[in-house]
């Protein structure tokens, strides 16, 4: 079941829409990003000041989980470390790339750290090695990554 406050949280953004925007039809899901309370605290601060405009995650997460890669137009209620609502993003632009050819551009706009794609690379090789265990899977500079663009439609 959905926290109360989360559904609260997109009740407010459809309350600010006119009555016939696409919006307002529109399903959600609600997560923070990274594998901490710290990190999904950071990482949705960086989505708020408007310098996180993208986000990555192993392809193989999303087949062990079950789930569908998300595509332009899904919704999604940012939640902080404590797993409250800080802002609603909709994705914009979705592919899947193999980890070494994530390109300078797609790292800076994953906005972390100073930007660079050394950074990223070194950030996501510990991140990936970390969660990836936990499905029984390892990381490796071939694994398909989704890359994901977003925009922030609601603080």
């Amino acid at each position: 079941m959905t926290n109360p406050a989360i559904v609260q949280f997109w009740n407010d953004f459809i309350q600010t829409l006119s009555p016939s925007s696409p919006y307002r039809s529109k399903m959600f899901t609600a997560e923070g990003f990274g594998d901490s309370p710290e990190l999904a605290d950071e990482l949705g601060q960086l989505v708020l000041s408007g310098v996180k405009t993208g986000t990555s995650s192993a392809l193989w997460e999303w087949e062990a989980e079950g789930n569908l890669l998300p595509q332009p137009g899904h919704m999604t209620v940012v939640l902080d470390g404590q797993k409250r609502p800080i802002c609603i993003i909709e994705t914009t632009q979705v592919w899947v790339c193999r980890f070494n050819n994530v390109d300078d551009e797609f790292a800076y706009s994953e906005g972390e750290g100073d930007l660079s794609l050394e950074y990223w690379r070194k950030a996501h090789t510990r991140y990936f090695s970390r969660v990836l265990p936990k499905i029984n899977k390892e990381f490796s500079e071939d694994m398909p990554v989704v890359c994901e663009r977003f925009k922030v439609v609601y603080k």
